[in-house]
């Protein structure tokens, strides 16, 4: 029946089969990148720890279906000598080739995305209580099941939690998070995992070789790459070459048939951004795009490339990825021992930023030159840090000259601090920067006030008044707003704040409470979320000064005599007058508003 494990069932009858399905596992030998769940299936059966339902889930290609085919023949193998469930498959039993085949009458299988209503499953009910007609178990098979109805799944609860002993049913799904947790619960789950881009290749070395096709080792790393962990994606590209290339398959024209980069030419792109050179870098790009790659794709590896070598800063076994190329890795482990990790995350961030931009540009090429030249100006401006430190370090100014601040490369002068923060405010770094003081301006330019954060004065904060009253000042309103809500102070301490917080406060508060106290105050904070309650909120005391206030009012007896004299008066507000107010001087009237008598006062 198999060669390998594969199902080649067909071969003669069918003619040319594309090869997804020619080499469609037949058996769990042939399962790739699945071994935890090949693991749990094998222990099961030796065992007889046979489950009721089974659900898979996964992204598309990697096997479900398939594993669901072979599930069901294991649990229905029969043979000459052997007459139970295994998943030992390796000879033909009497019910394989017809359930491989998807025309066994006990083994179901359904798609639910076009039978996704109730009646499609109570049909199944009213089957389960019958008997299997030849195979040991009836098996039902239902695909994408994410795509039933609610009222569909309700039904299903009782006979999937009750089923009776000659039923099993194998659930598959691309969407795990559709399928209600009822029947999740019901379940034994199998998360598929995507196959690893170097076991992906071998694979398709593999194959090849079955079908005496001669392949580029960097065709099938690419190929293993543009699949993004699908087995069938894999195959179907390969198929696609095979085709493409009259039957040979090279790196040259999987790229110019998937529209992808030379992974050596994206290096090279990635060694002009780095250096700052913009137009040898759009030169490269155009280059790059006239022979077929798409934009979008050039900085999708552009971010790959940089994630590489990020990667190879830490963990230098990276470089044992097979979907690699010898001038990846050792052109990648050059950058990673050159490049500062600073660096590296702003141009990711940059590109992570660029690569939406343009697949949603009318002009992909040009969004793609912009979000590059960005890229190119920011590499040789200081980090934040660095900028921060070198506007630290310069001596301060003794007249009116200006001096020249150090320079880091030859076009960085005293004044890149503010390019530098500048840059990377706006450039998607997701950093800012506030520089208010001395700074080094070139003669001429318009001066722009710099200042550090170590000149900001060290705050006293003794109470949540005291950070109200910060807020104010720095005009957030809306964290003064949450702060009066939600925070009850414990204790205070110079540098550690301990706080109880509302049930219902937001997750983030504590967080943004130490962020914006060590902003405002120049030095940094602790803030602990204490079990003890704490006092009250700022609002529940400004609540507790205001019903006094009222307390006050209505017991007074100037105010009681008001009230008893108007019926259906109330106090809607009390107010403390202020220091004119309270020292008897009048207050300013337009001169032909002079007070007589009849004028009321408002108390």
């Amino acid at each position: 029946m198999s060669e390998a494990g594969y199902d080649l069932t067909g071969k003669a009858a069918a003619g040319y089969r594309v090869l997804a399905r020619k080499y469609r596992p037949a058996d769990f030998s042939a399962l790739i990148g699945q071994e935890p769940m090949v693991r749990t299936f094998t222990n099961a059966f030796a065992t007889g720890r046979i489950a009721q339902a089974w659900m898979l889930t996964g992204v598309r290609g990697v096997g479900k279906t398939t594993t669901a085919r072979i599930l069901a023949r294991a649990l229905n193998y029969r043979t000459a000598d052997i007459d139970q469930p295994s998943v030992d498959l390796a000879v033909q039993g009497e019910h394989c080739r017809s359930i491989m085949e998807g025309r066994h009458v006990d083994v179901i299988e359904m798609d639910a995305a076009s039978h996704t209503g109730i009646d499609d499953i109570r049909d199944i009910i009213e089957r389960v209580r019958y008997a299997p007609v030849s195979a040991r178990y009836k098996v039902y098979i239902i695909d994408e099941v994410h795509m039933l109805s609610t009222q569909a799944f309700n039904g299903l609860l009782k006979t999937l939690e009750e089923p009776p002993p000659h039923v099993k049913f194998i659930f598959a799904t691309t969407e795990i998070r559709k399928v209600p947790i009822t029947v999740l619960s019901r379940c034994q789950r199998f998360d598929l995992r995507r196959v690893d881009a170097g076991l992906l290749a071998g694979h398709l070395r593999k194959i090849a070789a079955l079908e005496s096709i001669a392949v580029d080792e960097a065709a099938l790393a690419m190929i293993a790459r543009a699949a993004e962990g699908s087995v069938r994606d894999a195959l179907s590209i390969l198929d696609q070459a095979i085709a493409h290339g009259g039957g040979a398959v090279t790196d040259e024209q999987v790229r110019t048939m998937l529209g992808l980069a030379d992974r050596g030419r994206v290096v090279d792109l990635f060694e002009h951004l780095m250096r700052g050179d913009a137009g040898s870098a759009l030169m490269e790009f155009r280059a790059q795009y006239d022979v077929g790659a798409d934009p979008a794709a050039v900085l999708t590896d552009l971010a790959e490339f940089c994630h590489l070598v990020t990667r190879l800063r830490f963990v230098a076994s990276a470089a044992d990825d097979a979907s690699l190329s010898e001038e990846e890795r050792r052109r990648g482990a050059e950058f990673a021992a050159s490049l500062s990790v600073r660096v590296l995350s702003r141009a990711w961030q940059m590109l992570l930023k660029g690569i939406p931009e343009v697949q949603a540009a009318n002009r992909p090429v040009s969004a793609a030159e912009m979000v590059l030249i960005r890229i190119a100006h920011a590499a040789d401006l200081p980090t934040l840090d660095e900028a921060l430190k070198a506007i630290g370090d310069e001596p301060a100014p003794s007249g009116p000259v200006r001096p020249a601040g150090p320079a880091r490369t030859p076009r960085s002068s005293g004044s890149d601090a503010v390019a530098a923060a500048r840059a990377l405010a706006s450039e998607g770094g997701g950093q800012t920067m506030r520089l208010v003081g001395a700074g080094a301006v070139p003669a001429g330019a318009p001066t722009t006030a710099l200042s550090l954060p170590e000149a900001v004065p060290d705050v006293p904060v003794a109470s949540l008044e005291d950070i109200a009253s910060l807020a104010e000042a720095n005009r957030d309103g809306l964290f003064k707003a949450q702060l009066k809500s939600y925070v009850r102070l414990v204790r205070v301490e110079p540098g550690r704040l301990d706080v109880g917080l509302a049930g219902d406060a937001p997750k983030t508060l504590a967080g943004d409470l130490k962020a914006r106290l060590e902003s405002w105050t120049g030095r940094r904070w602790m803030v602990v979320l204490s079990r003890e309650q704490g006092g009250q909120t700022l609002a529940e005391k400004e609540a507790a000064r205001r019903e006094s206030a009222f307390v006050d009012a209505r017991n007074d007896p100037a105010v009681a005599a008001i009230l008893a004299r108007f019926p259906g008066s109330r106090i809607i507000d009390v107010r403390i007058p202020d220091a004119t107010e309270a020292s008897g001087d009048e207050p300013d009237l337009p001169p032909d508003r002079i007070p007589d008598d009849d004028d009321e006062t408002d108390l």
